[in-house]
């Protein structure tokens, strides 16, 4: 036998298994054989380290320490040797660069703030800490987390791993490409409008954005307190269940069962509100899904949400959106003692987003959101879109509300600001479309792979559920993976 002993007694394989199977483990895949002492944390952060040396020019990493990362995977082996058993033991993860990462490089995607080293982690990079697992790297973003197609100024266009001259979507641009890659299994993401659930859909990977502050946020550079929320990319809803778990400390959370029939289990789509703007390959493959859920048991409702609600989503999502920017971020430099100002950062945006900047999220912008406006968006509108969202999921007993996550597959990078859509031109804007309505009452929304294109591009596919239905959603999402083969990028 190729096998020692470890201090625990549980052999050990001294048979490496190659870099390509190592970068195919799944998160909880990956932890469970680190655990039983099937391969080291060393070896497999070794091969998640080569994949990232051969992926290099996918650019979805601003900062990796190979060295610190190493000596981390090694300190996972000797804590397993000497007993531990964190869920998340000797697995390295990756973090948008837009988390405070305590002792490692964080730039919020500005090139001036590209050698500020906190001296504290973000809460939830300190929960996965806890958990045993580490760092790999922090992920190229959208400067400031603000932009829908993975471009950033100062560090570049984040690829497409299915297809290098399209976007990844944004702004959790490099944490979407490392998972569809296969250079790290998972990575924390963030979500305003879209900015998890857009890039998961464009990559083909799943992507998690839970019911707005049910996971934690200090430590994240904000964009809206309203809506920001925090999540994570995987490859499997089994591995984004696990690091729910661990972040919010949910110790009660039944595991989740891998089940292929959804009887018993009602879902709507709402065609009227998300089908209106959608590229015909898209539609079709949702079809196509709906069609292989009810084979699988689903009771499949249509829904109609208003003719008025696409405009009452997006008038109350981006006005909010827009107007709380500036405090929030000015609140964040000086809380946790960011090398620069407000007015420094603004000025070191990209020129086009310091357009946009400089028309709506300063007071004096031309388009900048009246306080009226704003009350109105808080106090009218989202009790308006809460109202009718009760009446499917609780009136209605509705599991998840689901639509393509995408309008469109990814467009071309030298097409991004402007392209078309079933005919129509749109901006970059239309890529958040459907995920703007989870954003704007704070609903948990996830995006599973639902096939190809032609072309072989992803087509995601969005569920959203009641608020604080995370784990009943997972759940759901769970089944419905099965259903549609588990289908995942090829690496």
């Amino acid at each position: 036998m190729n096998d020692t002993v470890a201090a625990t007694g549980t052999p050990i394989s001294t048979t490496r298994p190659s870099t390509r199977a190592l970068v195919k483990l799944g998160l909880a895949e990956a932890s469970a054989a680190i655990s039983r002492g099937e391969i080291t944390s060393e070896a497999y952060t070794s091969a998640l380290l080569e994949q990232a040396r051969a992926q290099a020019d996918l650019n979805s990493f601003i900062t990796i320490d190979e060295a610190a990362v190493l000596a981390a995977a090694r300190d996972a082996d000797k804590a397993r040797e000497a007993g531990s058993t964190s869920p998340l033991l000797g697995v390295p993860i990756g973090v948008k660069d837009s988390y405070l990462t305590k002792g490692t490089a964080t730039s919020l995607g500005i090139a001036r703030l590209r050698h500020f080293v906190p001296e504290e982690d973000a809460d939830a990079v300190r929960a996965i800490k806890d958990a045993g697992a580490f760092v790999f790297g922090k992920n190229n973003l959208v400067e400031m987390s603000y932009g829908l197609t993975g471009s950033n100024g100062d560090f570049g266009q984040v690829k497409n791993p299915h297809a290098p001259n399209r976007v990844t979507g944004g702004s959790s641009s490099g944490s979407a490409a490392s998972v569809g890659a296969g250079i790290v299994p998972a990575s924390l993401g963030g979500d305003t409008v879209g900015s998890i659930r857009v890039p998961a859909s464009l990559v083909g990977v799943v992507g998690f954005k839970p019911t707005t502050g049910r996971w934690p946020r200090t430590g994240v550079a904000p964009i809206s307190h309203t809506l920001d929320t925090t999540g994570v990319f995987a490859r499997s809803v089994e591995d984004i269940a696990l690091v729910d778990q661990v972040v919010t400390g949910d110790r009660d959370a039944e595991p989740l069962r891998r089940r292929h029939d959804l009887k018993g289990i009602r879902l709507a789509y709402a065609p009227h509100q998300f089908l209106d703007l959608v590229d015909p390959e898209v539609e079709a493959r949702f079809y196509e899904s709906l069609r292989q859920l009810r084979d699988a048991g689903a009771d499949v409702v249509e829904v109609d949400l208003g003719d008025d609600y696409g405009a009452l989503i997006h008038s109350a999502t981006w006005g909010i959106f827009f107007r709380e920017t500036m405090a929030a971020v000015s609140e964040f430099v000086r809380r946790h003692q960011i090398p620069a100002t407000f007015d420094e950062i603004y000025q070191a945006l990209k020129p086009e987003l310091r357009d946009v900047w400089g028309h709506m999220v300063l007071p004096e912008g031309g388009g900048a959101i009246s306080p009226e406006a704003y009350q109105t968006a808080l106090t009218v509108s989202r009790p308006e879109i809460q109202r009718r969202m009760d009446t499917v999921f609780v009136a209605q007993g509705v599991a998840a509300i689901l639509q393509p996550t995408t309008p469109s597959t990814a467009p071309l990078i030298d097409q991004q600001t402007n392209f078309t859509i079933g005919g129509r031109d749109v901006s970059y804007l239309a890529l958040a479309n459907n995920t703007v309505s989870a954003s704007s009452v704070g609903l948990p929304g996830i995006s599973l792979p639902m096939g190809l294109s032609q072309g072989g591009l992803p087509i995601g596919l969005e569920l959203d559920s009641q608020l604080r239905g995370d784990r009943a959603l997972l759940g759901v999402a769970r089944r419905i993976e099965a259903v549609l083969n588990g289908w995942a990028s090829t690496l």
